[in-house]
């Protein structure tokens, strides 16, 4: 029997593009969706990628699922990367590729070497966190008093903005947990960990309104939920997008920003990375070193502003 040939680019095109492509694509989704019970949405993204790729990989020649070379693969991963698709999707796609050729080995049980061995998609860039400016944190924590709830919601964003609390943290509070007279609250962080963290005299402010409008002690919770329990992680969520609605501030807004915003700004005033890390309650400080970033463009604004000669050097003139 004659071996298939490989054909040249310019005579395949995706409207030439031979059934047995599609036809194995189809039966590896059903093995996901009957077998893996992969979701709905899985399924569909993998048959978006992989009926992306095979079309690319015909038209360059390859043959099928079943011989196809390393350096095919590569070509058409870089082809992918250098039109635009993001380093997400393309880890994507060579995901989707190499649990299908995977499928196929085991259905033939044949020990073919696997063409996507060594092949790493390209590096994501690393998203920096989005923060708060100073002014949009103040005018958030900054709820009129007087209405139904205000001090026990104004309690919880400046207790967020304040020590930098992650929402588990803050929603387990008791009153045990707080030293308002010396500024400190004890939390229980991720891995069971505890750490101290202070407290800053505007949030204690509402902390003791707080306390004063609704007594509390001891192992009663600190923000509770009007039936005596404990206001759920979700309902804070809720109470922190309903007052930045209600302020004017349109960027979604919810606890970890207050976080990332809290970490930021002190990075930007003290520049102690450490210390920064020890309030955050990270284990490891390459966690923190995200902020540096944060805080390099802080320092690229105010020298675009202020250098005479920026402006000038950066426009090329």
């Amino acid at each position: 029997m004659a071996k298939p040939t490989r054909q040249p680019v310019a005579d395949k095109g995706p409207s030439a593009l031979d059934p047995a492509w599609p036809a194995a694509i189809e039966d590896f989704l059903s093995h996901l969706a009957i077998e893996r019970r992969s979701s709905p949405r899985t399924v569909t993204t993998y048959r978006a990628q992989l009926s992306a790729l095979a079309a690319d990989l015909a038209a360059r020649g390859a043959i099928g699922w079943d011989a196809l070379r390393a350096d095919e693969v590569r070509t058409a991963i870089s082809h992918a990367h250098r039109e635009g698709l993001s380093p997400r999707s393309v880890a994507l796609r060579l995901a989707a590729l190499r649990s299908l050729l995977r499928f196929r080995r085991q259905q033939r049980g044949a020990p073919e070497l696997d063409p996507t061995r060594g092949l790493k998609a390209p590096k994501a860039g690393r998203r920096l966190p989005a923060v708060l400016d100073a002014d949009s944190v103040t005018r958030l924590v900054e709820i009129p008093a007087g209405e139904r709830l205000s001090a026990r919601d104004r309690a919880i964003l400046e207790l967020f903005y304040s020590s930098g609390l992650r929402l588990s943290e803050l929603a387990g509070l008791r009153w045990a947990d707080l030293d308002l007279e010396g500024g400190s609250v004890r939390v229980l962080g991720k891995g069971a960990k505890t750490r101290i963290v202070p407290v800053g005299s505007l949030a204690r402010e509402a902390l003791l309104a707080l306390r004063a409008e609704s007594p509390g002690e001891g192992t009663a919770p600190v923000f509770g939920n009007g039936r005596g329990g404990a206001l759920s992680p979700r309902a804070i969520q809720a109470r922190v997008r309903h007052w930045a609605q209600r302020q004017g501030i349109w960027q979604r807004v919810h606890p970890h920003l207050l976080r990332h915003s809290f970490a930021s700004h002190l990075l930007e005033s003290s520049g102690d990375l450490r210390a920064v890390q020890e309030l955050l309650g990270h284990a490891d400080i390459a966690t923190t070193q995200v902020y540096t970033h944060l805080d390099f463009q802080h320092l690229a604004q105010v020298y675009d502003r202020a250098h005479p000669r920026a402006r000038r050097s950066r426009s090329g003139e």
